[in-house]
């Protein structure tokens, strides 16, 4: 797993940090994935916008929030993975 972020670690060296970092995802529209998903974000700083796909089975969440380091954001999308259909972009 680790070796999977290998080339997003690479990218985010060149960003200096504390930095405004933008996540993306897609699911199902299930509450409780959607649900999953904001619970990875613990900072009342975070701005969360949820998009709903044209037929409503889809719903693209993205996620807007300071990162102190490139680990604390890997550690977003490691945890996101461990949830079932979740899609990040």
């Amino acid at each position: 797993m680790k070796q999977d972020f290998e080339g997003l670690r690479k990218k985010l060296e060149e960003i200096s940090f504390p930095d405004l970092y933008l996540f993306k995802f897609i699911v199902k529209s299930d509450v409780k994935k959607i649900a999953q998903i904001e619970a990875l974000f613990t900072s009342d700083n975070a701005q969360i916008r949820l998009t709903e796909s044209s037929k409503g089975n889809f719903v693209s969440i993205s996620v807007k929030e300071i990162m102190l380091s490139s680990d604390e954001i890997i550690n977003i999308y490691i945890q996101s993975s461990k949830i079932e259909g979740v899609i990040a972009l």
